[in-house]
């Protein structure tokens, strides 16, 4: 009985460190608790590697941005794309895709907002519905003419920040 309590209260102390607001935990240990649940855990390694902090919120911050980054560099891109584009069908598709980017840098800095007031349920939604406004894009080019540009790669990256910043949250909520 002994050995399980204490089994119990180290258990605890494990979690209440990985899961505190503090620097208490290592970045590798809140990587191996949060890119095994995202959609690419290798990008996402990369990605949290990168932020130097291993503070949930401050992660949180760091991809919310990084998210909004690649969203509008998206956004930019496929107008420019749209602009450029002879085909017809490219050309409806590229300014659909600027239209959805759009939306989901609008949704991230929603979740910025949400974020810093607390509501992770919040982020969650919001991450969630740009990471659906990117898998919009993305899904439109399944069909011929096919997509020459790196605008299908900004996609992807969109939808795999978007998943890590799903997971942070649902700890935060957690946490809560």
């Amino acid at each position: 009985m002994a050995n399980s309590m204490v089994v119990a209260v180290s258990s605890l102390f494990v979690l209440s460190v990985l899961f505190s607001n503090g620097d208490a935990a290592s970045p590798n240990d809140v990587v191996s608790t949060i890119c095994p649940k995202t959609r690419n855990p290798s990008f996402c390694s990369d990605v949290l590697k990168s932020a130097g902090t291993s503070d949930l919120k401050e992660l949180a911050t760091f991809t919310l941005n990084l998210a909004h980054d690649k969203a509008a560099e998206s956004r930019a891109l496929a107008q420019s794309l749209a602009s450029k584009a002879a085909d017809p069908k490219l050309n409806d598709r590229y300014a659909t895709c600027a239209e959805l980017y759009d939306n989901a840098a609008d949704g991230i800095e929603d979740g910025k907002k949400y974020l810093g007031e607390g509501d992770y349920n919040g982020v969650n939604i919001k991450a969630s519905a740009a990471m659906t406004e990117a898998g919009d894009c993305l899904d439109s080019f399944t069909q011929p003419p096919e997509d020459p540009s790196a605008l299908p790669g900004n996609g992807k990256a969109v939808e795999d920040i978007c998943s890590i910043i799903l997971v942070i949250a649902n700890l935060l909520i957690g946490s809560v």
